[in-house]
């Protein structure tokens, strides 16, 4: 059996430590399973092509010639820069991947088929490897080989249809949500399949995740509505279409957004806003009454908040302990002392230097919480270090480089 590729990176505080992750997925569902899991003590290694590595590494602003996405989704990873469309390249993959727990790639389906690296085979050389499959349209079905985004998934799981204004052209929520929905999805459906194999001692298995499905699983009662009486949802702008009132207001300077749709709720809301009228009203005591004048109730909210600015709109409604909120933008987000007090704001230093501030850990485990324990590495850092614990020698090591098939 081969050497240990790397020593433990995480210390025994963290849930995940000892868990072996490599991760092949590029761009965003595949790599952010692996950033999830290495937040959590997994060791992490992923594999890039020695031309570029991952397209991440350029995508939106960047410092020092690297995306500062980058330094978010590839945090508490190490990187080995690996040719896989070469012979001597997939070979080295499989015995990674023999001494691995959890293998995650989101290529089109049949990809890895190609390069000898199927679940079949490499689960004859370990019969516990849990394989997550993360791609547009699943592993089977007619749509299997088409290639998909998360854009296409958000599509197709019914999402874009119900974002925007009633009669216009639907509109992205402004982040990749269908590849993230998809991630969470498959670190769910990794942790499952470890505590099966753990607890019940089971074999690995296959986790087949489609970004459509995904999505999906999230529309809440979209399909039975249609099952039970054909009804098609349609966009509602800013509102919630059958819950009122839950809505965006127009104040003086800026918007809030009002949750007064619970029954007690609605009547401290009224009364904040001197309509309690309205809140003493038996026809508008449960929603359904609320939802069949929720025009009505909209205008009177909307009346009192456009006489007021933001910040008066919150203290006032806080005070009522009703829900409400402003629109956030980066700059509330870092300015504000509740991320702060959260460890939502960290401070993180690049491989280069810098300081970069990335988002806190998620979900806060309280016994063993997750941290960042290294910044993400520069393409090919660790090859040297992965190959050698495969027990390659210098030699072998400096030829592979010398034939472009691993880099550093």
């Amino acid at each position: 059996m081969p050497a240990d590729p790397l020593p433990a990176q995480a210390p025994a505080g963290l849930p995940l430590a000892g868990l072996r992750v490599v991760e092949m997925g590029q761009l965003i569902a595949g790599p952010f399973v692996g950033k999830t899991l290495g937040d959590f003590g997994a060791e992490v290694i992923k594999i890039e092509s020695p031309e570029g590595g991952d397209p991440l590494r350029a995508w939106r602003l960047q410092q020092d010639g690297t995306s500062v996405w980058w330094q978010v989704q590839s945090r508490n990873k190490r990187s080995l820069a690996l040719d896989l469309r070469s012979s001597e390249g997939q070979d080295i993959a499989r015995r990674l991947i023999q001494e691995a727990d959890v293998l995650v790639e989101n290529f089109r389906p049949g990809t890895l088929e190609g390069w000898g690296l199927s679940y079949e085979v490499l689960s004859q050389r370990n019969p516990g490897l849990v394989m997550l499959r993360i791609s547009g349209y699943g592993q089977s079905g007619p749509y299997r080989d088409r290639p998909g985004f998360g854009m296409i998934g958000e599509a197709m799981g019914g999402l874009r249809h119900l974002t925007g204004e009633p009669g216009r052209v639907p509109v992205r929520c402004g982040v990749s949500i269908g590849d993230t929905l998809a991630a969470l999805h498959g670190v769910i459906g990794v942790l499952l399949a470890l505590y099966h194999r753990k607890v019940q001692g089971g074999p690995g298995q296959v986790i087949d995740v489609a970004l459509h499905e995904a999505v999906f699983n999230c529309m809440e009662s979209l399909l039975p509505e249609y099952s039970a009486a054909g009804l098609v949802r349609e966009p509602g702008g800013s509102a919630l279409p059958g819950i009122a009132p839950s809505n965006a207001y127009r104040c003086r300077d800026g918007v809030v957004l009002v949750a007064g749709n619970g029954d007690s709720i609605f009547k401290r809301l009224m009364k904040a806003i001197g309509r309690e009228d309205l809140g003493a009203d038996p026809l508008l005591a449960h929603n359904a009454g609320r939802v069949a004048r929720v025009e009505e109730i909209d205008a009177a909210i909307g009346a009192w908040t456009q006489q007021r600015e933001v910040d008066a709109v919150l203290a006032a409604l806080t005070a009522a302990e009703v829900p409400v909120g402003k629109v956030y933008t980066a700059a509330d987000i870092a300015a504000d002392p509740h991320y702060q007090a959260r460890d939502m704001l960290l401070e993180q230093t690049t491989r280069e230097g810098r300081r970069l501030t990335v988002p806190g850990v998620v979900p806060k485990l309280l016994g063993t919480p997750g941290r960042l324990r290294r910044p993400a590495p520069r393409l090919g850092e660790d090859s040297d270090a992965v190959l050698a614990g495969l027990g390659l020698s210098a030699e072998q090591i400096a030829d592979l480089r010398e034939r472009g098939i691993v880099a550093r």
